[in-house]
């Protein structure tokens, strides 16, 4: 050998590799070729101290911890059970929230149909002004100006004979 310091043998006992880039597993410490680095490959016994794995919720997202010697399974099942933020068995969103304005009317819709004269909210029977008996709310001076061009009487121009 012409560099007998260089490089390492590989911890493992079934293979003894000489490795020039030797990787040091984290939690045993031990020197190891490219194919033995990994817990599972050498059947490092101080695994469970660095290959620790946090169980996602697939509801909230949500990481669920689990204490040693418990099923991660069971725990996530407990969780979506009992402290889950979103669990669709337990909490009902109500969807049709914006009632309508309409005396009488108990209708409720999905979205928001506002009167651009008198600025309530209807369902869609009632959307239109003339279906609701639309009463605008703006300022006195408009209402006054509205009101006069109805009572205006409109001369209608005879066709030349």
């Amino acid at each position: 050998m012409e560099f007998p310091d260089l490089g390492k043998h590989c911890s493992e006992k079934t293979c003894k590799q000489l490795d020039f880039l030797p990787l040091t597993c984290d939690a045993c410490k031990q020197d190891f070729c490219k194919d033995h680095f990994t817990f599972a490959a050498h059947e490092c016994p101080f695994a469970f101290k660095k290959d620790i794995h946090v169980p996602v919720c697939p509801l909230c997202n949500s990481p669920v911890p689990v204490k040693k010697g418990e099923l991660p399974d069971v725990v996530v099942g407990e969780h979506m059970d009992q402290d889950c933020k979103s669990n669709p068995g337990r909490s009902h969103e109500k969807i049709f929230t914006y009632r309508c304005s309409k005396e009488g009317c108990k209708r409720k819709e999905m979205l928001q149909v506002v009167c651009d004269e008198c600025h309530s909210n209807f369902c869609i029977r009632h959307r239109h002004p003339l279906d609701h008996g639309c009463k605008p709310r703006g300022c006195p001076h408009q209402q006054s100006r509205v009101e006069s061009k109805a009572m205006t009487p409109t001369t209608v121009p005879q066709p030349a004979h």
